[in-house]
């Protein structure tokens, strides 16, 4: 029988978070499961974006390599690159899911704080590229409508840029029977 990695007095002596029977996620290993799950690609705001795209009739590349930063979804056709991002984890100004942890504080504002420039960074690189750059928060696509509204806010200017830059200005794909 294989023994637990952590008995109550070693989490103890460690300097672990107090636990309580039924908590999860306060000792090490617990924490370290949790952390595994989080995923960097294919995040539930992610898809939710994505299957709106394909059903209003956009066509979309995914990640490229190519680009600074590997923007979550580009649409070439406006030369458009959208990052998908947790408010947590990207410091979205002004959200209440924006907080920094109680426990390792130091750790996790620094953390923070250099996704936050590698974000700029990577945005400053796309729009000298040529290319427009928006962000689409994890709390502004918390509902269908606020989906919505905020894809629509970003295509209409994306199409207005289009139309300003002097291309032709294209429709959505339509499928064989014509709907988007």
């Amino acid at each position: 029988m294989s023994r637990p990695l952590y008995r109550e007095d070693e989490k103890v002596r460690m300097g672990a978070m107090k636990t309580f029977p039924g908590d999860v996620g306060n000792t090490p290993p617990e924490r370290s499961a949790l952390m595994a799950r989080i995923r960097g690609k294919d995040t539930a705001p992610e898809l939710a974006v994505r299957r709106w795209l394909h059903a209003a009739g956009y066509r979309f590349r995914l990640h490229r390599a190519d680009l600074p930063g590997r923007p979550d979804v580009v649409l070439p056709r406006f030369k458009l690159a959208l990052f998908i991002h947790g408010c947590f984890w990207h410091k979205h100004p002004g959200c209440k899911r924006a907080t920094i942890p109680k426990t390792r504080t130091e750790f996790w504002e620094e953390k923070l704080a250099r996704n936050a420039e590698r974000d700029s960074r990577n945005q400053a690189a796309l729009a000298r590229c040529g290319w427009q750059v928006d962000v689409v928060w994890e709390c502004e696509i918390r509902t269908t409508e606020g989906l919505g509204r905020r894809l629509h806010e970003i295509l209409n200017a994306a199409q207005t840029e289009e139309r300003h830059s002097g291309k032709p200005a294209s429709p959505p794909h339509r499928n064989k029977r014509g709907s988007p």
